[in-house]
């Protein structure tokens, strides 16, 4: 077997464990999901699982960086080509708004469980750079007069990920709507003038 071979099988059975453990979570919780029932849905061994991630923790935040980085950039695709940046990403958080609303218990649980690990929340924040780069490779496009060694996509991406954060961690101290929290909490990266609404297709 080659290395790239190799590499790529190592590669889709992390991913295949990872893309388990998120699953597994929101369907029964954090507390109910083990890293055994984790290994045996990926029909991997125990071991192999702890070869790959030091703890079901890091197989469930990289499975859920996984999952939602997909989601969040097919839905700023799916944008009509006329909204800007900063209104695509508005259009596609709202979009995945009720997604949110259905996981708000599993992603409490997760995040009450990173902020109490410092190693969790080193690797939490790998994750938001994830994040940021992948939002940021999503809405280049949207961009006009973009050069080559523009810092503006990261920037967005950057911004778009700060409000997510803030948005929970406000949910998490205060409650209600955390859909409603980063709806808004986005929306505001672009300030309008009082009662304009966003821009929500590429036609005067």
């Amino acid at each position: 077997m080659s290395d790239n071979l190799r590499l790529r099988k190592r590669q889709r059975t992390r991913e295949r464990i990872a893309s388990s453990a998120a699953r597994l979570v929101m369907e029964n919780g954090l507390a109910a999901t083990t890293a055994d029932q984790i290994a045996q849905d990926a029909e991997v061994a125990r071991a192999t699982f702890f070869r790959y991630f030091e703890s079901k923790e890091y197989a469930i935040a990289e499975g859920f960086s996984a999952t939602w980085i997909a989601a969040i950039t097919d839905a700023v695709r799916r944008q009509p080509a006329g909204l800007s940046a900063s209104d695509a990403l508005a259009a596609a958080f709202a979009e995945l708004g009720a997604g949110f609303a259905g996981i708000e218990d599993h992603i409490a649980e997760i995040e009450r469980q990173t902020r109490d690990s410092l190693p969790l929340r080193a690797w939490t924040l790998l994750c938001y750079l994830e994040f940021e780069t992948a939002i940021a490779e999503a809405i280049a496009p949207r961009l006009p007069d973009l050069t080559v060694d523009d810092p503006r996509p990261r920037l967005v991406g950057a911004l778009a990920m700060a409000a997510v954060r803030i948005s929970i961690d406000d949910w998490l101290r205060d409650g209600g709507s955390l859909a409603d929290r980063i709806s808004r909490a986005v929306n505001s990266m672009a300030p309008r003038p009082r009662g304009e609404q966003p821009t929500t297709t590429g036609k005067e």
